[in-house]
């Protein structure tokens, strides 16, 4: 029998283990669907890990307020540069995609990390759970066989990336052991679109710089236009807050409209935007591309939308282009401090499995990191 057993090797699971007192925790095992360990990790920020940000706050996620910021007092990005440069992983900033997201030189770095800090820990590889009772035990049945432990940490994550072998098994323990679910979405995704903007179709490949207000949000960044609808950081992030309804696009921002309309060129010249997204949007206005001096107040009216776009989108990607889950275990039913179950003594969760969900730029790994942390040194502080 096991002291511990970890369901899942991704970022949360691994660091948990990672922290872990090893001679108080003789017996440890970590159990992965994958045939190798942090196969997520191995695929974010392009291969390249963005693993925090230097401007993260609790306002930054979307989810209990008070938890989170308990989770980040006690485990702040400094802290978690300071373990990954003692690990001889060291991280810088690169603002290109997100203002303040550090990138490592290569996501393999922090997988290579995990793999020497846990040298010592007992791997299930390419092994699924699928399903976990307690009898004065915890009995983890398995694709491989039954695994039993006294406790049990489930950072098996959330439902996105269904390539890398994401499942709902951390929400069926969960259920199992009388948690409420929020359901779980996807998030950091793109959103499809209704007919009035089927025009962003005919744009794909193209990027613009923009200003996103959603849900009291207001979400600056780059956005993409794509086959199915839009993507990009910007919408990305906006996917977090977006529920039903409208969202409003600002694609000059931080400019006045006033200044461009004088002189004599015409519209799709006037304005510092790609000429190809120009006519799109003056034939989805039913504009004349002509001489700005010639516009009627109604033209005037219909091009101020370039400030102001309102559109419902009428759906997003899915799980397969997700980058995140949203949704999931209620943390009220979860120990702020321990992360163990209030439903069920010696059952942790950690992870992208909680009902938190940080937006685009380093936030999420630097939430689940945090709470693999804190829920170790908390284990470790545990008397029999």
């Amino acid at each position: 029998m096991y002291d511990i057993a970890i369901i899942g090797a991704g970022a949360s699971g691994l660091m948990f283990a990672s922290n872990l007192d090893k001679n108080k925790y003789k017996n440890i095992c970590l159990i992965e669907a994958n045939t190798k360990i942090g196969q997520k990790i191995k695929v974010s920020g392009g291969a390249k890990c963005n693993i925090t940000n230097e401007f993260v706050t609790k306002d930054n996620y979307l989810g209990d307020k008070s938890f989170i910021e308990n989770i980040l007092d006690i485990f702040s990005k400094d802290d978690l540069l300071k373990f990954l440069n003692k690990n001889q992983v060291f991280p810088k900033i690169n603002p290109k995609i997100v203002k303040g997201t550090y990138f490592c030189n290569s996501s393999q770095d922090v997988i290579d990390m995990f793999s020497l800090i846990t040298t010592n820990i007992k791997k299930y590889l390419d092994t699924k759970v699928l399903d976990v009772d307690f009898d004065k035990c915890f009995k983890i049945k398995t694709s491989r066989g039954l695994i039993e432990a006294k406790k049990v940490v489930v950072a098996s994550g959330g439902l996105s990336f269904p390539s890398l072998n994401a499942s709902s098994i951390a929400f069926d323990i969960a259920q199992k052991f009388s948690h409420t679910i929020i359901k779980p979405e996807p998030a950091l995704v793109g959103f499809t679109v209704q007919k009035d903007q089927f025009w962003f179709k005919n744009l794909s490949g193209i990027s613009l710089d923009v200003k996103i207000y959603i849900d009291k949000k207001e979400i600056e960044g780059s956005m993409l236009f794509a086959h199915k609808g839009c993507s990009g950081p910007a919408i990305l992030s906006s996917s977090l807050y977006w529920k039903k309804g409208k969202m409003t696009i600002d694609f000059l921002p931080n400019q006045k409209l006033d200044k461009f309309f004088k002189g004599n060129k015409n519209i799709s010249s006037a304005f510092p935007l790609p000429k190809r997204f120009m006519q799109e949007f003056l034939i989805s206005q039913n504009l004349e591309d002509k001489s700005i001096s010639k516009l009627s107040i109604e033209e005037i009216e219909k091009l101020k939308l370039l400030k102001n776009y309102d559109f419902s989108p009428a759906g997003n990607f899915g799980f397969s282009k997700a980058e995140v889950t949203k949704g999931g275990i209620c943390t009220n039913e979860i120990n702020n401090i321990t992360f163990e179950s209030l439903k069920q003594q010696g059952l942790y969760f950690i992870g992208e499995c909680l009902d938190i969900t940080g937006e685009l730029g380093g936030f999420n790994f630097q939430m689940v990191f945090a709470q693999g942390f804190i829920c170790a040194t908390q284990l470790n502080n545990i008397k029999y």
